[in-house]
């Protein structure tokens, strides 16, 4: 059970434990100081991190996991807007392997993500064995070309046509997907020495929002790390339609749901160019 303790001696009263505390745990008393019930705590950890006297004991952040840090070091806007812009989904790997400390790099920036209610469910494998690789391409290939034998029967597609015809699109890219794959080439992960999938329980709420949180993370932090990657929507597509969960099955999943992933290789050649997006769309209310 989580404890948290006031020491009232160095409390300066300064009361940002009462503002941040999303769980409302906190409360001030002219008389008593601050006072805190932890039992809805949900070990945020905002509290022990604003706290400019340290006068809050956390049992779940002992004071080694707690780390003061110079905002003065931290990236300018105008850096974080660079790399932003600059990002792209470069899919031109070499055959050099990603080194592992840029990985766990990778994986530290994903396992950082906010998650809803801080619940910390997302769960990562790494895959970086290039057998597991291309049985993951195949199995993603196979399921799309299952669901376009099936829609190319001409009953059901005299019927879902007319109801699904942006759908009817892709069956042209998954048979091209299919011959290029018989022929060696990898049109879905595309040659990528690793590939990091995201997943919760099937039951998690806020899974799938969290998961793509962290891919976020990781994709930013891939960027300037050097690392080009690209996010794996087919794969992610197929984990979901497969009915046999064969991809769950070969990454030890089970009974989870895959929500997001990214290929990771590095890049035969960088871009120096960023390109601008069509105009944004806001609706602002004020």
């Amino acid at each position: 059970m989580t404890q948290i303790h006031i020491n009232q001696n160095t409390c300066i009263r300064c009361k940002k434990c009462v503002r941040i505390c999303p769980s409302v745990l906190f409360s001030f008393h002219e008389d008593k100081g601050i006072e805190v019930n932890a039992d809805a705590c949900i070990s945020c950890g905002h509290c022990v991190a604003v706290c400019p006297g340290n006068s809050i004991e956390h049992s779940d952040f002992p004071p080694e996991k707690v780390h003061t840090f110079d905002r003065s070091q931290l990236p300018t806007a105008d850096q974080v807007e660079l790399l932003i812009r600059s990002r792209r989904s470069n899919r031109a790997f070499s055959k050099q392997r990603v080194p592992e400390e840029l990985l766990q790099r990778i994986i530290e920036a994903a396992h950082r993500a906010p998650t809803a209610t801080n619940a910390q469910e997302v769960k990562m494998v790494l895959v970086t064995r290039p057998e597991t690789l291309k049985e993951i391409s195949r199995i993603t290939i196979g399921t799309f070309m299952s669901i376009v034998h099936a829609v190319e029967n001409p009953l059901l597609k005299m019927i879902l046509k007319p109801l699904m015809p942006s759908s009817y699109r892709y069956i042209p890219v998954f048979k091209q997907l299919q011959e290029e794959f018989d022929k060696g080439n990898d049109g879905i992960l595309r040659g990528a020495a690793a590939a990091l999938f995201f997943y919760t329980g099937s039951k998690e709420r806020f899974g799938c929002q969290d998961c793509n949180l962290a891919y976020q993370n990781a994709s930013l932090m891939a960027e300037a790390c050097g690392v080009s990657q690209f996010y794996t929507g087919f794969v992610c597509s197929a984990a979901g339609m497969n009915r046999k969960k064969e991809l769950q099955k070969l990454l030890g999943i089970e009974g989870y749901t895959i929500h997001a992933g990214i290929a990771l290789g590095m890049p035969s050649f960088l871009f120096d160019k960023y390109i601008d997006k069509k105009d944004v769309v806001l609706k602002r209310i004020d």
